[in-house]
């Protein structure tokens, strides 16, 4: 998608594409171009576009006073008519993002329809443009959404394995997988219970990617990968259910973040963990009330099998911790919680380190990519409390469900260990210009880019 979407080559049949605004859209244009746009009464809204035919024929996109963003043409991308189009009056910087939205305005998850549609909106860069940068994000979010958006039937755990050894391979990584009853001769216990229910062929396992130079500054991926949660014993309605094929959005992520920092060659010695399992209902699926054995010796009592999630991330972020990384990352579609605080356009966003937090929320605002901090907030701690074993997977009470999962997976991180956990939604309920209905990347961009600050990379 991404080579045939954009260019640096110049062509004589391109159409000039004019970024607008409200009080001074006119002024680019014609005395008969303005007479055009004024029939469809074009008044350069943002989110508008129009051609104006001719022989010196031009595009007009409208866009919000204030500068551009990564959704700036975003509409013009899907409004204008396909063919090829010139930016014009941009510099090299400011066309990046503009032609990264541009982009992601044209995906489609086709893979299941009959018949596929041809032809596309190509845009012409200003020279200086860094294509092979704008790619490498696409298909970064590209292999997001499309992962996010392949129903359960062909995204199981073994899915999601192939998914990871395809990426391994592709860059020189390496990629072990422990699958099955071997969970519990390695002591990953907790994996194991979440994902025995599951029919044969989808059997739990733990996903290890592993790329770059070991003498560089350690970085750690962890993501959710339930393939499909029916709640388990602790049953979802049918309607809580539609989504589910979702669910490992968070492997979804540390895939898409990954291909992203092979791809740029970022020197860091990566390492990206997903525990992969179906939340299935059968005889031996684990239980309300049972008690779990983790990888980290704490005991946890199951409270509610619904929330699986921290379950399997817990045995991976401890066996993260064993060999002290610079920095650990984790997504995760955690909790309904952060969705009714945030909507889901905001992660919900933890963070352990003050360093940590200030390279993320400058990168979120500097590249559109928008995170939302929450609290660690110590006191709610003690809603985990059990009396028989040494916490529960769920909290005491309906309050603050966001911040009671994180504490939880905290509780399976090192102290000293800079960590930051992301609970995402990885979906668009609603389409937006450049942000089809389906699946999506959140905050990838920005954590590639505060990874690189936190860690001096750029130094």
């Amino acid at each position: 998608m991404t080579t045939a979407l954009l260019t640096t080559d110049k062509a004589k049949d391109a159409v000039a594409l004019h970024i607008v605004c409200a009080d001074d859209w006119q002024k680019e244009l014609s005395k008969d171009q303005v007479a055009w746009a004024g029939r469809f009464e074009f008044k350069a809204d943002p989110g508008t576009a129009l051609l104006v035919p001719g022989e010196y024929a031009v595009a007009l996109a409208g866009v919000a006073e204030g500068g551009l963003s990564v959704w700036s043409l975003a509409s013009a991308a899907t409004l204008l008519p396909k063919g090829r189009y010139r930016l014009e009056g941009v510099p090299a910087e400011e066309a990046h993002k503009l032609a990264l939205g541009w982009c992601l305005a044209q995906y489609k998850f086709d893979r299941y329809l009959s018949e596929k549609k041809d032809g596309a909106r190509v845009l012409e860069l200003p020279e200086g443009t860094d294509l092979a940068a704008i790619n490498a994000e696409l298909d970064a979010i590209t292999l997001t959404r499309d992962l996010v958006n392949t129903p359960t039937e062909d995204m199981g755990p073994a899915h999601l394995q192939d998914a990871a050894e395809a990426l391994a391979e592709e860059f020189g990584g390496t990629c072990a997988t422990i699958v099955g009853d071997d969970l519990l001769d390695e002591n990953f216990p907790a994996i194991h219970a979440v994902g025995r229910a599951a029919a044969e062929g989808r059997e739990p396992r733990l996903i290890d990617l592993q790329w770059g130079d070991e003498d560089a500054p350690k970085v750690t991926l962890v993501g959710k990968g339930v393939c499909f949660d029916t709640g388990g014993l602790d049953l979802k309605p049918a309607a809580g259910m539609l989504l589910m094929k979702k669910d490992m959005g968070g492997a979804a992520h540390v895939l898409g973040l990954a291909r992203l920092i092979m791809t740029t060659g970022t020197n860091i010695r990566l390492r990206v963990l997903i525990p992969a399992v179906e939340n299935a209902v059968d005889g031996n699926a684990f239980r309300p009330g049972d008690i779990l054995a983790t990888r980290k010796g704490l005991s946890v009592e199951v409270g509610n099998t619904d929330a699986e999630g921290r379950l399997v991330l817990c045995d991976a972020l401890a066996l993260a911790c064993e060999e002290e990384p610079d920095l650990l990352i984790d997504f995760a579609t955690l909790t309904g919680a952060a969705r009714v605080a945030l909507g889901p356009d905001l992660p919900a966003t933890y963070a352990n380190d003050e360093k940590l937090w200030g390279a993320i929320q400058t990168a979120a605002t500097d590249l559109n990519d928008p995170v939302w901090r929450m609290p660690l907030w110590a006191p709610y701690d003690e809603t985990l409390a059990s009396e028989i074993a040494d916490v529960s997977n769920v909290s005491d009470g309906p309050f603050a469900g966001s911040i009671t999962a994180a504490l939880y997976l905290q509780r399976f991180v090192s102290e000293g260990t800079p960590w930051v956990h992301f609970d995402v939604f990885a979906w668009v309920p609603k389409p937006k210009p450049g942000r089809p209905k389906g699946g999506d990347a959140q905050a990838l961009r920005a954590m590639h880019t505060a990874m690189r600050h936190f860690l001096s990379l750029d130094d």
